[in-house]
């Protein structure tokens, strides 16, 4: 097989399909629902709904504490009936909170750690078939124990683990750690690509 690139990947080449309408249909402080009509170069026309995000992106925080452990948050998530364990993450309060402030408090929040250092890796695009939303990824270091808040109603009483990096992998391995932001994050940082954030 060729090791050759047949076609460099464009991802802003023209689009196949053209927007001819949009309804909004949902509102809400982090995002709207809008139903979209679409036509095919050929004529065709469909529709879709999409999730148009607009808070700024979703921002999470992959924390080290000096002896190597990262914490976890034990969540309760409604929508799926289950028990999570996630890095530290959420939304802006308004338009004014910058994402590496929102890392910055989520982090104290949720995961009981004040951080001297913080650095963004990585931003993805969480479900790029029907929604606009982006996470971005930032990577905590010199880390001082504070004091927790609430999550929300539905974990009154979550908890941190902290746990090495082998053993989060080890989760997301065994199917323990299935939330998508905490699997990036934590493969990123097995692969040894964030070593230079620790220095």
């Amino acid at each position: 097989m060729s090791s050759e690139t047949y076609r460099q990947f464009d991802p802003w080449r023209p689009s196949p399909v053209k927007e001819i309408s949009r309804q909004q249909t949902a509102k809400t402080h982090y995002f709207n629902i809008d139903h979209v009509f679409y036509e095919t170069s050929g004529g065709d026309k469909f529709d879709r709904y999409s999730i148009q995000d607009n808070s700024g992106d979703t921002v999470a925080v992959l924390a080290m504490t000096d002896d190597g452990l990262i914490p976890l948050v034990e969540q309760y998530r409604v929508a799926n009936h289950r028990w999570t364990l996630e890095i530290p993450g959420g939304h802006s309060r308004d338009a004014s909170e910058r994402p590496a402030d929102v890392a910055k408090r989520k982090l104290a929040e949720e995961g009981g750690f004040d951080a001297a250092k913080i650095t963004q890796f990585t931003r993805f695009l969480n479900t790029p078939s029907y929604s606009t939303q982006h996470t971005a990824i930032f990577f905590a270091s010199g880390l001082t124990p504070v004091a927790r808040t609430t999550i929300g109603p539905e974990t009154p009483r979550s908890e941190v683990r902290l746990v090495t990096v082998d053993d989060a992998y080890q989760m997301i391995v065994n199917g323990t750690i299935v939330d998508a932001k905490t699997i990036i994050a934590i493969l990123r940082l097995k692969s040894g690509s964030l070593n230079h954030l620790n220095d």
